[in-house]
């Protein structure tokens, strides 16, 4: 009997589409599939797309087509996720090194799609779901932190935005099943959970009961060997008096707030669809910090969104400066097929906008190193990612994985939870003792 082929996927864009990478790969190995270790010792190469802006569009095809070229020969090549959900035909048409094409739709037919395409008879059970959401098999971590996606879809109306186009309307998972696969990763040796959805603050209220994110966090309150839970997109329209107490007050809930606030212009937003404008902003800012004066905050910002002005781009800027926000993110406005922006007039040139995306940028990473800096000298719970050349390094509440600063410490092994004192900052990062 032929050994089973290897598989070897990347993954591309936001920890959503890990989430649903692993996923993949534990139905893949409970069909009897293999996972290679590199691209090279594989099979089957495939690559899980973002297809969010046209930057990550450019991404995905020009990964495809590097791993076309780089894959063993008679390997074959399969293309996944969101690019593939929204333009299948088009990649069909366009990309004849892809030997399958799959969307998100049809990802319970892949175990026979690979099987069909290597000749190989899967020796475990191949009839799944067709939702990836509902699939609880995932790799043993290789961190002890892992993203727990606890909903699918969006159903708000952001003029920007073409996720529900093919991601579809929200769909929440039951609170057991997500309890089930926190307490599964958490006997794996996972610390931290990071909840993630398009549209986290919206979760439960698709499922026609009672319950919603609060409720949700309560019920993950006690999932045994949970050190930390983290919550990652929040709309600030729903960050209500109730999650604000929660997320400030509950033990093993992370006092981190990633508000989705994309600008200070009240004119822009309403035009983005998206609430408040910078008072408002503010002020929910302000509640959050007199209910936890050490909570951290960070925000993502659309910059050159049509009709944008240079006075709204200067009162961003001072925006940023009276929240002294510990992270920030920009990013240019990118024209999508389908959203009712695409068609709006005052179009501003990709360098103009590449341009007061460094400048804002510079401003932040200032305010970033002054909040980084401000730590000194408080004691914070780390948990140690990695050790990296014999340094461990961690985060404390103040961080999320990949996105944000790290915590450097004098000692620890990975996986564990440490109280550390900060003695010292660099840029975006902090340094630490570990207290005995």
């Amino acid at each position: 009997m032929p050994s089973a082929p290897r598989v070897w996927l990347a993954t591309l864009g936001c920890a959503k589409n890990q989430v649903d990478s692993e996923k993949l790969l534990g139905r893949l190995s409970a069909a009897g599939f293999g996972v290679a270790l590199a691209a090279g010792e594989a099979e089957v190469v495939m690559v899980n797309t973002c297809a969010f802006v046209e930057a990550a569009r450019r991404e995905s095809v020009d990964a495809i087509l590097e791993l076309a070229r780089e894959k063993p020969a008679g390997a074959r090549l399969v293309v996944l996720g969101c690019l593939a959900q929204r333009y299948q035909e088009e990649l069909v048409a366009a990309l004849p090194e892809a030997d399958a094409v799959v969307p998100i739709e049809r990802y319970g037919d892949l175990v026979d799609r690979l099987a069909a395409l290597t000749g190989w008879e899967p020796t475990g059970p191949h009839a799944e779901p067709p939702d990836i959401l509902d699939e609880v098999r995932r790799p043993t971590p290789s961190t002890p932190y892992a993203y727990l996606k606890v909903a699918e879809g969006c159903d708000k109306p952001c003029s920007f935005c073409a996720i529900p186009q093919f991601r579809g309307p929200q769909r929440s998972r039951r609170p057991t099943e997500v309890r089930a696969e926190a307490a599964e990763l958490a006997s794996a040796g996972v610390k931290e959970l990071v909840l993630v959805a398009q549209d986290l603050t919206g979760y439960g209220r698709d499922l026609g009961t009672p319950g919603d994110l609060v409720d949700l966090l309560g019920f993950l309150g006690d999932v045994p060997g949970l050190r930390r839970l983290r919550l990652l997109y929040l709309h600030p329209r729903e960050v209500s008096e109730r999650l604000v107490q929660v997320m400030t007050s509950a033990p093993l809930v992370a006092p981190y707030f990633d508000l989705s606030l994309q600008h200070s212009s009240g004119r822009l937003l309403r035009a983005m669809r998206r609430p408040g404008d910078g008072d408002s902003h503010l002020g929910l800012i302000e509640r959050i910090r007199a209910a936890a004066p050490t909570a951290a905050l960070r925000s993502s910002f659309i910059v050159g969104f049509p009709g944008e002005t240079e006075d709204e781009v200067s009162g961003l800027a001072d925006f940023l400066e009276t929240a002294g926000l510990d992270w920030a993110g920009f990013f240019p406005y990118s024209p999508e097929e389908g959203t009712i922006a695409k068609d709006l007039a005052g179009r501003v040139p990709a360098a103009e906008a590449a341009e007061r995306i460094r400048v804002l940028s510079a401003l932040q990473e200032r305010i970033t190193a002054e909040r980084s800096a401000a730590q000194v000298g408080r004691e914070v719970e780390v948990l140690v990612d990695l050790v990296e050349d014999g340094t461990p390094v961690g985060r404390s509440h103040r961080e999320a994985p990949e996105i944000d600063g790290m915590v450097v410490l004098d000692r620890g092994r990975e996986g564990e939870w440490l109280r550390a004192r900060i003695t010292g900052s660099y840029g975006s990062d902090t340094v630490a003792e570990v207290l005995a």
